[in-house]
């Protein structure tokens, strides 16, 4: 087997193990993947808000906070795929993800899919150079 040209990201304690079989964040160079993010608190797993704007809050928040562990931040994000529970919340998401994300926004693919238990979910790639 050959060796991999990237590898996941150190969180430490405070993000807990993923239950699947995936990274939560990788570094492919330059290059940053952060695997879908949901709105559940990491520490009791209980979704944080009811509603799509206060759970795409929570989520670019944890994005964000992913990120931070590997040295970036939401304005080294270049695309986003976002997912909603209902298409029908798309003014409501958009409007909390422009709240959270500065002018030149980041590419972003939004589509509608059979979430678990969440209405919102967002994955992200970002570029953030080794120092």
């Amino acid at each position: 087997m050959s060796q991999r040209k990237w590898s996941p990201v150190d969180l430490g304690r405070e993000f807990p193990t993923p239950v699947g079989a995936y990274s939560p964040i990788v570094r492919a160079g330059d290059l940053l993947y952060v695997s879908g993010q949901v709105p559940t608190d990491p520490a009791t797993g209980k979704v944080v808000g009811s509603t799509v704007a206060e759970q795409t809050r929570y989520v670019l928040e944890k994005l964000n906070k992913t990120l931070n562990a590997a040295g970036a931040s939401l304005s080294d994000v270049v695309s986003v795929s976002a997912f909603l529970e209902d298409m029908a919340h798309w003014d409501e998401f958009n409007a909390a993800y422009r709240a959270a994300f500065e002018p030149p926004y980041p590419t972003r693919t939004t589509v509608g899919g059979q979430l678990h238990g969440v209405l919102v979910e967002v994955s992200a790639i970002a570029y953030a150079p080794k120092g």
